[in-house]
């Protein structure tokens, strides 16, 4: 018993510790203020297909592009002790160009949309790179080195498309947003699944992770033992360039336009809010995707929860702040350390309590 509740609280679960915690509490409430805010339901959609619906298909689902881009925001997290605050407005660079490509081709086929993702991510990844370069060789501070880009990137989304705000309608395209025919699962849902699987399949086959880690805790000893910190600092951002040309394009699949001042606005303080909430180190080193993901999703029950409340929309963010404060200062380490410390004392006094009963 005694060795389950130390994993609880140390090693790799330990990390998952409040992001658990929080999904529980939003749980509990919602069952306590309302027992069918949980219920899903099969209903027909606009194309009359058989889809599941309800509050738990909406947060798992709106959660789709946040979860994808807090998966490399850990990556750039722990390789660099900092973050990437211009993910919102280079996923409006990515969605304008996945527009670009399609806008010029005169049928939308399956062809026109893979070619018009791989250029979204060619043009993710460069932008990543050039926010990569600024951190890993000329050492600037992942926030200020992003802030360049935070700041005229939606322009860039601007002129990619000449001001317009263009339209794609497509089978394909509302299929990537919404459903595929025949399943009834969101496809959001489905596309985090598999990125999650493919981080899972590089841990798993590379070194990526370890070196991550290493080169956050201390790149100088990093370099000592043969890790190139300033290539893993630079692939860091260069996959979240991915993860955010996916955001992207999800994003526009679901409005069907792309729109630079609003698709994707604000995700940035999210992002980093769900790498926190999942038990990250902000200040780099060890990690956990997961955490992350759970995060996200936290983070999203919390919103659908304050709108089911019927909390207007401009007090939603007050709301979560004060939430979020909680549970960022519950994870602390200084909380950590005295919740430890107060365990320790309790196991130590148990003997105690013993042999003066004897």
């Amino acid at each position: 018993m005694k060795d389950n509740f130390k994993k609880i609280f140390k090693g790799g679960l330990g990390q998952l510790t409040i992001p658990i915690i929080a999904i529980c509490l939003l749980v509990i409430f919602n069952l306590i203020r309302d027992p069918a805010f949980f219920s899903i339901a099969l209903s027909h959609n606009n194309e009359g297909n058989l889809v599941l619906s309800g509050n738990l298909i909406s947060i798992i689902n709106g959660a789709s592009e946040l979860a994808i881009l807090a998966m490399g925001m850990t990556l750039v997290t722990a390789a660099c002790g900092g973050q990437d605050i211009s993910v919102g407005a280079a996923a409006a660079i990515a969605g304008s160009a996945f527009v670009k490509i399609l806008k010029s081709s005169p049928n939308i086929n399956g062809v026109t949309v893979i070619a018009a993702f791989l250029f979204a991510c060619v043009v993710a990844m460069i932008f990543g790179s050039f926010n990569g370069t600024l951190v890993s060789v000329f050492k600037i501070q992942p926030m200020i080195a992003t802030l360049i880009l935070y700041t005229c990137g939606r322009s860039i989304a601007y002129w990619i498309n000449g001001g317009a705000t263009p339209t794609v309608d497509s089978p394909i395209i509302n299929a990537i947003g919404s459903f595929i025919p025949g399943i009834p699962i969101p496809t959001p849902i489905l596309i985090v699944v598999l990125v999650a699987i493919v981080f899972k399949l590089v841990f798993h086959f590379t070194s990526l992770e370890l070196f991550t880690q290493s080169v956050g805790i201390n790149g100088s000893a990093a370099r000592l033992n043969g890790i190139n910190s300033t290539f893993i600092k630079l692939l860091s951002f260069i996959i979240l360039g991915v993860c955010v040309a996916i955001a992207g394009t999800i994003g526009v699949s679901r409005l069907g336009l792309i729109n630079h001042e609003t698709l994707l606005l604000d995700v940035e303080m999210d992002t980093i809010l769900a790498v926190a909430i999942g038990g990250n180190n902000l200040g780099g080193g060890k990690f956990k995707i997961s955490g992350s993901i759970i995060g996200a999703y936290v983070i999203q029950m919390l919103t659908i929860t304050l709108y089911a409340m019927k909390v207007s929309s401009t007090d939603v963010k007050a709301y979560k702040a004060v939430v979020i404060i909680l549970l960022v200062v519950i994870g602390s380490p200084v909380i950590k350390a005295k919740f430890s410390k107060l365990m320790n004392n309790i196991k130590n006094r148990k003997p105690a309590v013993a042999k003066g009963a004897e």
